[in-house]
């Protein structure tokens, strides 16, 4: 028994498979998930350094709220170091000395805003490089999940299509040989049935000796692969 249509069927059984096993990749997001996590690690580090800033803003406007203060009691020092309200030289010696701690005072806390102001240039500067990567990444991952459902809706279209010529081609099948083409392809990975070209079994890719070669083609019935023992078809 030497049905060419069990070799058609192998054919539409195996794309089925690819398709199945393509569509459960697809549906999974395992490929979708490298480029959700870049676009997410993307959007946190942005997030993380406009906490930065945030924080370095807080600092800044508690030095300046510090200076500001300083500079009032300096103020309010130097007048009562000039206006003449203090007479006695001991007195105006701790006034003086006073004084001249709130001005290392001030020059320290604006060296301090003066360093915040060039951390927080060089934190925004990478705040904005990473605002343009997360936007490229949010991009990609949409354009992505886009192509994922194009392919899905393919997929189940060529699905349909199989499906289609495998229920106008089974049953015009020899049920035996059916059967057997069922039970091999459960047991054979997927491959019930294979073409022999020059001497070779396609399922399993073996040589057949030359003794082999001539009780296959001398067999009655279904043909049958000396080494995969699947269905053979010359």
């Amino acid at each position: 028994m030497d049905d060419p249509g069990i070799l058609e069927l192998q054919g539409i059984d195996s794309a089925l498979d690819r398709l199945r096993h393509r569509r459960a990749v697809v549906t999974e997001g395992s490929e979708l998930a490298a480029v959700r996590a870049s676009a997410d690690g993307a959007e946190s580090a942005l997030g993380e350094l406009g906490l930065r800033i945030d924080a370095i803003d807080r600092d800044a406007g508690r030095l300046d709220h510090e200076v500001d203060t300083l500079r009032q009691k300096l103020a309010a020092e130097e007048r009562r170091l000039f206006d003449g309200s203090v007479a006695n030289a001991k007195e105006l010696g701790s006034i003086q000395r006073e004084v001249d701690n709130l001005k290392r005072r001030i020059s320290d806390r604006e060296d301090e805003e003066l360093a915040l102001l060039e951390q927080r240039e060089a934190v925004a500067s990478a705040a904005a490089e990473a605002a343009t990567l997360a936007s490229a990444s949010r991009t990609e991952w949409e354009r992505a999940a886009a192509a994922a459902d194009t392919e899905l809706a393919k997929i189940d279209r060529e699905l349909e299509q199989r499906r289609a010529e495998r229920d106008a081609l089974a049953p015009r099948l020899p049920a035996e040989l059916l059967e057997l083409y069922e039970e091999l392809r459960a047991q054979k990975k997927g491959v019930g049935a294979a073409a022999l070209v020059d001497g070779v079994c396609q399922g399993c890719h073996e040589q057949l000796s030359a003794v082999e070669l001539d009780r296959v083609r001398r067999a009655e019935g279904v043909r049958r692969c000396d080494h995969c023992r699947r269905i053979l078809v010359l």
